[in-house]
């Protein structure tokens, strides 16, 4: 095919591909929707959110024995599966594979079964998405971190001593290098803090030892290429929302709409995507990544916060809002980069249109947790699909559908489903995803609305007691 130059060939190429390609996760939340821009794109998925009725879903049969405790794990499984195997085989042609997670034996797997995998290398990844290593790729691109030092933590007193040489003081924040969704990053005040994480401090060679400061969480998702880094709108991150999550820097969702941050503060995060995307790309990476940035409201400073190199959480908001239907979204310029095919796209022209805020239309997602200590089974969870919120607050299931389109008016959300009856339930661990049009903070603070679908949501589940279930750290098909 000659060289991309426009939108209207990146569409016209993705619509009429016939390359099998296949999003392999726990769940298809990632990359929904993205069947309908890309032809023969299915999902193959160790959770069925929609009880067999989405055609592009496909979902073995689950095998008695095994417990992941990682979303590689996850990802493996799928892989050696019988039925995987032989569904891929069935549908012939070259095919191809993209992933949440994965690791080098993903890859071994894919190449076992003639699977080409369109994503930079697990090995830089994992390296990219390191908490210290990513302080460091931020230096060397001249995007600053929260003031913070780097390096052992086995004593409260190395800690400290660490801390006030680079004038952190003493009411500090602390992440490992590995964790998703929060549940790594850790406030430490005092030596009973520290004596609460010892052990994982005590594990690790090296952490990021932050000067605590009052922020707000904000997150941009972007895609690198060959033709240049495109970078999509700012959202505002849900963090530590007690109603939704059980850790206290815990993810719990994402916001897009125009307006939810200053001009000033938009465009140091882009112009700070683009210098990390040049950077990446100089490193060997390409391909969708995330961004999670601190901006300090005192005096409107942005800060690197961590560095996602995959499709993320927030990928669902980025590829499904206005400026994606106008023109395409990410996921189609990763899949672009991987498919081997010359484009010389005009990213800054196409960067600037979506910084528009008529490009930038209203939604939200919320991701609902297990926040109680009781641990149980699920004996009765709502079905994925459509819901409708009554004047009075309460909620109901309204009707199937598995897209998010299928909303119609403020009233209605669209729920997927991620724990269904008869799935173990320990604290942390995911209920499902709400997906609604507008804001769900006012000020950084979950509004009366947003509640009201909590709740309503999390009345439709129903569990009994099982003390006999051993809780492992909560797993993360999400992030």
């Amino acid at each position: 095919m000659k060289t991309i130059r426009i939108i209207a060939e990146l569409r016209d190429f993705m619509r009429r591909n016939e390359r099998p390609i296949y999003f392999v996760s726990a769940s298809p939340f990632n990359l929904m929707g993205i069947d309908e821009w890309v032809g023969n794109f299915k999902f193959i998925s160790y959770i069925d959110p929609f009880d067999g009725r989405h055609p592009n879903v496909f979902v073995p049969s689950k095998i008695p024995g095994f417990k992941p405790k990682s979303i590689e794990d996850i990802t493996n499984h799928l892989l050696q599966h019988p039925e995987v195997s032989d569904y891929i085989t069935r549908r012939g042609g070259r095919p191809v594979a993209v992933f949440l997670m994965f690791d080098e034996n993903t890859e071994a797997l894919c190449q076992e079964l003639g699977i080409e995998v369109w994503h930079p290398t697990a090995r830089l990844r994992q390296r990219c998405d390191n908490k210290i290593e990513t302080v460091r790729i931020g230096n060397k691109a001249g995007v600053r971190s929260v003031p913070n030092a780097l390096g052992p933590a086995r004593t409260y007193e190395e800690l400290l001593s660490s801390a006030r040489k680079a004038g952190l003081g003493d009411d500090l924040v602390v992440q490992t290098a590995f964790g998703d969704s929060g549940r790594t990053t850790y406030f430490i005040a005092s030596e009973g803090d520290y004596k609460r994480r010892a052990a994982q401090f005590a594990a690790e060679d090296e952490v990021k030892i932050m000067k605590r400061i009052n922020c707000r969480g904000a997150t941009i998702e972007a895609c690198i290429t060959t033709s240049g880094t495109f970078v999509s709108p700012l959202m505002t991150e849900i963090i530590g929302k007690p109603e939704l999550t059980p850790y206290k820097g815990g993810w719990a969702g994402n916001e897009i709409f125009a307006g939810a941050f200053s001009e000033e503060i938009c465009v140091k995060a882009r112009d700070m995507t683009t210098r990390l995307g040049d950077q990446l790309f100089r490193e060997g990476y390409r391909g969708c990544f995330n961004v999670d940035l601190l901006v300090d409201p005192e005096n409107n400073e942005v800060y690197l916060g961590e560095l996602n190199p995959r499709i993320s959480g927030a990928s669902p908001l980025a590829n499904q809002a206005a400026f994606a239907y106008a023109d395409a979204p990410l996921a189609q310029f990763h899949l672009m980069e991987f498919s081997g095919i010359d484009n010389d796209i005009d990213v800054k022209e196409l960067n600037d249109r979506w910084a528009r805020a008529e490009s930038i239309d209203s939604w939200s997602n919320l991701i609902l947790k297990s926040t109680g200590d009781v641990v149980g089974i699920v004996t009765h969870a709502p079905a994925s699909g459509i819901y409708r919120m009554a004047p009075d607050g309460s909620v109901s299931y309204d009707r199937f559908d598995y897209r998010r389109q299928a909303i119609e008016s403020d009233e209605e959300a669209f729920f997927l489903r991620i724990a269904a009856p008869g799935d173990s339930l320990c604290k942390g661990d995911y209920l499902g995803i709400l997906m609604v049009r507008g804001q769900v903070m006012d000020e950084f603070e979950l509004n009366d609305r947003a509640r009201n679908w909590i709740k309503g949501i999390k009345r439709l589940y129903v569990s009994k007691p099982a003390t006999e279930i051993q809780c492992d750290e909560a797993k993360e098909p999400i992030r």
